[in-house]
């Protein structure tokens, strides 16, 4: 993917690491409407596997990863 999607809410989660990150990013993107996207940003060198698998976990959508960024989309049904 070379566009960078448009995030509707940010989130620098700095050196946390990923497992307090993943508690946490469920509160933050249950804020979000259907379809909005939050641009996270953590620098855990866990996050290029831990984001994708959570978001396929929680059926929300990972748009575009450039380690330590990276855009989620909120699920339909959130």
């Amino acid at each position: 993917m070379s566009d960078v999607p448009r995030a509707h809410a940010e989130w620098d989660a700095g050196d946390m690491g990923c497992g307090e990150v993943i508690v946490m990013l469920r509160s933050r993107m249950g804020r979000l409407a259907a379809g909005e996207v939050l641009k996270l940003t953590v620098r855990d060198l866990g996050a290029p596997e831990d984001m994708p698998a959570w978001c396929r976990m929680t059926e929300r959508q990972l748009l575009h990863a450039d380690h330590p960024h990276y855009w989620i989309e909120q699920r339909q049904n959130p």
